[in-house]
């Protein structure tokens, strides 16, 4: 079996089998095109997938650390060649997965630095149409803009509704993006969220998010009626054209809202999510709750928000105790 073939196979089976997204195929098929290029000396056909050794993998990862990339790099592509030739055995093209062999670099175990839950409520209280008498002028493209928001009350509403869904639910951004008007259960305060490899999973929000809604959703359909070259009906949060938000508009937002607010923070979308499992597990949650709110395959993923919980509670102890 050829390598182009195999590799072709293996998308369509990440694709339609497996349901992986569209990140992880388009990182998973350039993982291991790199791979092949490496194989294939100039002007010679490349090997086929039965040939390939457990020698050949070993050259393919020692250059990748003499190119100097960084650790999660270089485990990621190992992971794609030990799924790829998974892949092949389970196609009975090769007698036993040769990957199998390789070690992977061991990683540092990092603790995402997550904002006290006063620290972010102010943050939302200051952002158009929160509760601070300090509001934040409105982000409008790149630049902030005073006296916007009595002409463009659409964007404003959008970015306070998607901040305070991001901490209510501990969405991912994608998952955010994602969210069609069918998903929002406004009586019950439930959603339906896709989560990774397409797998459903139902959270609720609370009253602020809400609340945040009932001011953006109204508004939305002013949007909608602005734009009439063919505009997105169904997605929940919209761009400046009628069209389903994109997760790099919603990083953009954070990031500005973060310069006016608080240039100390350092926050991005994800970090809700942080925020969110964390704040809940310092309240008593259980973990196992906390597992299923996120859509973690694994409760050693959510573990690692026990560290960062456990760091917050050893910072107030060190700050309040007479003796620390």
């Amino acid at each position: 079996m050829d390598f182009d073939t195999a590799l072709q196979h293996f998308v369509n089976y990440m694709h339609y089998e497996r349901n992986f997204s569209a990140h992880s195929i388009r990182n998973y098929g350039e993982d291991i095109e790199l791979f092949i290029r490496f194989i294939t000396p100039p002007g010679e056909t490349t090997p086929s997938v039965e040939a390939t050794e457990l020698i050949l993998l070993r050259e393919f990862v020692s250059s990748l650390y003499a190119r100097s990339l960084s650790k999660p790099t270089i485990k990621r592509k190992i992971a794609a060649l030990r799924a790829f030739f998974k892949f092949c055995v389970r196609e009975h093209w090769v007698e036993g997965n040769p990957a199998k062999m390789l070690h992977s670099p061991k990683l540092p175990i990092r603790v995402p630095r997550v904002q006290t839950p006063e620290e972010l409520s102010s943050f939302l209280d200051r952002m158009p149409g929160g509760k601070s008498r300090q509001a934040a002028p409105i982000i409008h493209g790149r630049r902030a803009v005073r006296g916007l928001y009595a002409r463009d009350r659409h964007i404003p509403a959008r970015d306070r509704a998607v901040v305070e869904l991001l901490y209510a639910s501990g969405l991912r951004v994608s998952e955010l993006c994602g969210l069609d008007m069918g998903d929002i259960d406004r009586t019950g305060q439930m959603l339906r969220v896709m989560g990774k490899r397409r797998k459903q999973r139902v959270v609720p929000f609370g009253d602020q998010a809400a609340a945040a809604l009932d001011e953006y959703l109204p508004l939305r359909l002013e949007l909608l009626a602005m734009h009439h070259r063919s505009p997105n009906y169904e997605a929940v949060f919209l761009g400046n054209r009628g069209k389903r938000i994109a997760p790099c508009t919603v990083a953009l937002t954070v990031k500005n809202y973060c310069k006016l607010l608080n240039p100390e923070f350092h926050l991005h979308p994800h970090a809700f999510r942080h925020a969110f499992a964390t704040h809940l597990l310092g309240d008593g949650a259980d973990l196992r709750a906390i597992q299923e709110l996120l859509g973690h395959a694994s409760l050693s993923t959510t573990q690692r928000y026990t560290q960062a919980s456990i760091e917050q509670l050893m910072k107030v102890y060190d700050k309040s105790h007479p003796h620390s």
